[in-house]
């Protein structure tokens, strides 16, 4: 089975870990969101940890958050 770059995209994402700060070591979805609120607030960080947050903002604000856990089941390792 090949993954479209969307599908990857989701999946790295449901492993993807905070690097540092309050919540370092968590997953960047299960971080909570009043936190990535804040941060589309004060500005994401630039590169790859900024866009994850970003989506991680948009799938928490769409109430979609489960899908990454459902994903993090389904791939318990990252590709």
């Amino acid at each position: 089975m090949t993954l479209d770059k969307n599908q990857q995209q989701l999946i790295k994402l449901a492993h993807t870990k905070m690097p540092f700060g309050k919540y370092k070591g968590y997953h960047l979805i299960d971080i909570p969101e009043y936190y990535i609120v804040w941060y589309s607030n004060k500005g994401f960080p630039k590169g790859q940890l900024g866009e994850s947050l970003q989506l991680v903002y948009e799938l928490k604000l769409n109430g979609l958050e489960e899908l990454v856990h459902t994903i993090k089941k389904q791939y318990p390792k990252p590709i």
